[in-house]
């Protein structure tokens, strides 16, 4: 099995996210064999492997969206599988999930789709303020004059950046990313790379970014980690 760090953690880090011995099987197949590692403040961790090593499951087991079957899943503090689903929600507010797809609603404006977590969480914002907030998550991501478009007016990497505003509005402590260069040409896979670096640059954020893309792990990491065969 590889195994691989491309650098050690400093001294002063403290860890934000551990894993031990996480398992997860769907049927008789095992996904996730023994998973075990480590995130720390203010890191960028890639976790590298081919389509179908189980990545992207990891990190959905780390947020509850899928249940491990054994293992331990420490958070911001928090056990993960011992979690209620009121717990969890508060939970993931400090946990931007930036998806494969981008994950946004067809049927709404950029502005409306940056909006829906603001409207969902227990803050009450007055108009203004929710309009600030989007207008300063989309200068993040260079797509101020967006607005008003809909996903489907969107390039593929527009659309990855919106994702990726959408889950900063929250100010989350760390950011996980699933393939975020997929399907992208070099040029527009090197913005995203480069965006991810601001992002951890600004919000002093600590991020996984799943990838089996080789150019975004060499420019986004600070420590690579090889997934294979659901071992690390």
């Amino acid at each position: 099995i590889l195994k691989k760090s491309v650098s050690t953690k400093p001294a002063d880090q403290s860890i934000v996210a551990s894993l031990r011995h996480v398992k997860k099987s769907f049927d008789d197949l095992d996904v996730l064999r023994d998973i075990s590692l480590d995130l720390y403040q203010n890191e960028n961790l890639v976790i590298l492997g081919r389509s179908g090593t189980g990545k992207s499951v990891l990190i959905k087991c780390m947020v509850g969206l899928i249940r491990a079957d054994a293992g331990e899943i420490n958070v911001l503090g928090s056990s993960v599988r011992s979690l209620t689903p009121e717990q969890l929600d508060e939970l993931r507010l400090q946990i931007g999930f930036s998806f494969q797809g981008s994950a946004l609603y067809d049927s709404m404006t950029v502005r409306q789709n940056l909006e829906f977590p603001l409207k969902r969480s227990k803050t009450s914002y007055k108009k203004k303020e929710l309009e600030d907030l989007v207008i300063n998550a989309l200068k993040d991501v260079g797509l101020e004059n967006t607005s008003d478009k809909k996903p489907a007016e969107l390039s593929g990497g527009m659309k990855k950046r919106v994702g990726i505003a959408r889950t900063l509005i929250l100010k989350p402590k760390i950011m996980l990313y699933d393939e975020p260069t997929a399907g992208l040409d070099p040029i527009t896979a090197t913005e995203i790379n480069e965006l991810i670096l601001r992002v951890r640059e600004k919000y002093n954020t600590s991020s996984i970014i799943i990838t089996h893309d080789i150019s975004c792990a060499r420019q986004t990491s600070d420590r690579i980690i090889a997934l294979v065969n659901g071992l690390n």
